[in-house]
């Protein structure tokens, strides 16, 4: 006779997968691109969810797939913050205000490797921001879950950008959407509330001439000096093509032991502007605990 597994240990050690009630609730965040939200099961992203997309390179459509919700996003009255959490390249400010992303609602966060998960994670958990972009390079299934957990506890959008041969592990995000370039189409690979589509969904250059115009500002921020551990700063992006008052830095602080220490990149992300008047401006303020 054979022995006799409970079933909560089965699904604690993964041999055993949960499914979840089919009655979910319609989403209320859609994703701008009507194939994508007709074919998904609950008509757009998952809320207060992680998803994750999956690139063959960088530049493949990733943004333009999640401008149009980030253009609603920062539009919204009583909307958060957007924050992108150590890209891999310095956004251009004009394509993004021109796919209608209002750029004093965007930040930047310049951290380094672990300190930029800690800092997606606070985020996500903040409550202050609407949706939060990262691009994990070695995050295990453990790292991801915490990123989950987090967007729910903050009733956050979470996105996880990753390469494309992690598809082939498993992931707790509620949605993971795998973008191709050619044929340029979305596979998605899992979603919440149903099976994922079976075929691949067109995805065709987005046009934004005809996005609503967004006052935009420049803002120029710095990494500024932190007296003890790492430091990375918090910026809002900036808009080459007007100028405007200098904010006050935000700073995210990391403190750890002596023996823990990182060196802090104090490179000025952008060319200093003369000083003006300064003027109030959004920010997060993090601090690691000790």
């Amino acid at each position: 006779m054979g022995k006799l597994i409970a079933l909560d240990s089965l699904i604690s050690s993964r041999r055993v997968w949960r499914g979840q009630s089919p009655n979910l609730a319609p989403s209320a965040q859609p994703t701008g691109h009507a194939a994508l939200d007709a074919a998904l099961p609950i008509g757009g992203w998952p809320e207060a969810a992680l998803t994750e997309l999956l690139l063959p390179n960088a530049g493949v459509g990733e943004l333009e797939l999640l401008w149009p919700t980030l253009a609603r996003l920062s539009q919204a009255q009583d909307g958060g913050m957007i924050v992108l959490v150590d890209p891999p390249y310095l956004p251009y400010p004009a394509a993004w205000r021109d796919a209608g992303v209002a750029l004093p609602r965007l930040q930047i966060i310049r951290a380094r490797h672990r300190d930029a998960l800690w800092a997606a994670e606070q985020c996500l958990r903040s409550g202050a921001c609407a949706a939060v972009l990262c691009w994990p390079q070695r995050a295990d299934d453990r790292v991801l879950r915490r990123l989950q957990v987090a967007a729910e506890t903050g009733q956050c959008l979470g996105f996880a950008l990753r390469d494309m041969a992690a598809a082939r592990n498993p992931s707790p995000a509620a949605l993971r959407i795998a973008i191709d370039s050619s044929p340029r189409q979305l596979r998605v690979l899992k979603c919440r509330g149903g099976n994922a589509p079976t075929k691949p969904i067109a995805f065709a250059h987005a046009s934004h001439a005809q996005a609503a115009p967004v006052r935009s500002e420049a803002i120029r921020i710095e990494a500024a000096p932190v007296e003890r551990g790492g430091g990375a700063a918090i910026t809002p992006l900036r808009n080459d093509r007007q100028r405007v008052a200098a904010t006050p830095v935000a700073t995210l602080r990391i403190e750890r032991d002596a023996a823990d220490r990182e060196p802090v990149d104090q490179t000025p992300l952008a060319p200093r502007d003369p000083p003006q008047a300064a003027r109030p401006a959004p920010a997060l303020t993090l601090l690691h605990p000790r």
